[in-house]
């Protein structure tokens, strides 16, 4: 149970933190790319203090596309797979529903900014279908990181792996902000959908919620089959 709870801790301080900077910055993928940065900044630094705090307890994932994969590479076992997921999802809406309460303290011209508590959306131009691929394709990226890094063929790089899959957070949501607000976390996007609608945030973060739960998980497994292919021989995992 300990690392179930270690998951949903976990979850919960990603999105309190990394959606959190997203509304304090106002963050405008298409408008202001400073703002940009510094939300990509705060997701991946908060997947950096979180992969050493409960890095050894859980492995950190925070992610059910990482769980996914690190299930279909033959890492974890089923009911670890289901637990992780299950428990990063809570973790999702209490980080959701903590930053729904400081918002909407904090008067209702402020609960509306931040693109409704940093819930993901297609941005301006974007279609469902290229939302989904960009999706599928960096979440597909961020998890074969998170595969390689982690791998026991990799010997003392593993003490840096929370520094690369934080860093390479930040490199993903450079690159997909601009089509999704980047999810690549479906326990990252439920949350903020869901406690969005009763702050007044756009209907169409909970309508477009698949894409941020489909588009993850299918680039999750993914990651798997590519790094089945490019694994190492003698990998013991």
């Amino acid at each position: 149970m300990k690392k179930y709870l270690a998951e949903m801790i976990g979850t919960m301080v990603l999105v309190l933190m990394g959606c959190g900077a997203a509304v304090a910055l106002s963050c405008n993928p298409v408008g202001d790319q400073a703002t940009v940065v510094g939300t990509a900044m705060a997701f991946g630094l908060s997947v950096v203090a979180m992969a050493y705090t409960i890095g050894g307890i859980s492995g950190c994932h925070i992610n059910p596309a990482i769980t996914l994969g690190v299930f279909l590479s033959g890492r974890i076992s089923s009911k670890d797979c289901a637990m992780y997921m299950l428990f990063q999802v809570i973790g999702g809406l209490i980080g959701a529903a903590l930053l729904a309460l400081l918002v909407v303290a904090s008067g209702t011209e402020f609960a509306v900014a931040g693109a409704g508590l940093g819930a993901n959306g297609l941005q301006e131009g974007i279609s469902a279908t290229g939302g989904l691929i960009a999706e599928i394709v960096f979440t597909a990226v961020f998890v074969l990181v998170v595969l390689g890094a982690t791998s026991k063929t990799n010997g003392a790089t593993n003490n840096f792996a929370g520094l690369a899959i934080g860093l390479s957070l930040i490199l993903v949501h450079l690159a997909c902000i601009r089509f999704t607000g980047t999810s690549v976390n479906p326990a990252r996007s439920i949350g903020p959908a869901v406690f969005a609608q009763f702050i007044g945030g756009p209907v169409a973060a909970l309508s477009n919620l698949w894409i941020f739960i489909v588009g993850p998980l299918v680039g999750g497994a993914v990651a798997s089959v590519v790094w089945r292919v490019i694994e190492p021989d003698g990998n013991a995992e």
